[in-house]
């Protein structure tokens, strides 16, 4: 694992323009105030690391930015910073679509450390938080569900990590093509209320 991975680089680089210094800032901001900090893509958007343990992530969208603490549940300074803010988005700190929308450079320092010091005294997650464990979904999938109802509506009520296994299969394709065709497989399967790994699975 590496302080300054290329697969970051590589995601910010893919992202729209609006998201590209939200995510150059946050990135710096982690580093400067977690020196100890490395980077790595999981579920298809970069984490920062600690002591070998999830500290924070970010991802870009089609019209906004997250980012959030893996243990913001426990954090006062998360919950003083989010108690105005609505909650819409992967993490608690809504959906940012310029540096402004961030907290205070003061104020994610705070953030920061106090996730340092629970990390340091073994806190982990609550497993009774599913909020963690839904993965957004992408405005291109949507899209493309949106046009098919019946799997649009298998979809939604489905399970989060039914979800998450589509999501994260579509997402992780190299290239533009392979999205497509995985995209189109996957509406397919979902339409027919089949699992991402349903042909493994025992009957």
């Amino acid at each position: 694992m590496e302080k300054y991975s290329p697969k970051i680089d590589a995601y910010i680089e893919k992202s729209q323009d609006f998201a590209k210094p939200i995510l150059h800032y946050i990135r710096e901001i982690v580093h400067e105030f977690c020196p100890d900090a490395e980077e790595t893509m999981k579920w298809s958007f970069p984490h920062f690391i600690y002591k070998g343990k999830n500290l924070c992530a970010m991802a870009s969208f089609k019209q906004h930015c997250t980012f959030g603490f893996w243990l913001e549940k426990e954090m006062k300074t998360m919950q003083e910073i989010t108690q105005d803010i609505e909650k819409n988005s992967m993490f608690s700190l809504g959906k940012i679509t310029q540096v402004g929308d961030l907290p205070s450079k003061p104020q994610l320092k705070k953030a920061i450390k106090e996730a340092m010091e629970l990390t340091n005294m073994g806190v982990t997650m609550k497993k009774a938080a599913p909020s963690k464990t839904e993965m957004e979904t992408p405005d291109y999938f949507q899209d493309a569900l949106n046009a098919q109802p019946k799997a649009k509506d298998f979809f939604e009520k489905a399970s989060p990590s039914f979800r998450k296994e589509y999501i994260a299969w579509v997402s992780e394709a190299k290239t533009e093509a392979t999205r497509n065709k995985r995209l189109e497989q996957s509406l397919e399967w979902i339409a027919e209320g089949k699992s991402r790994n349903w042909k493994y699975q025992k009957k």
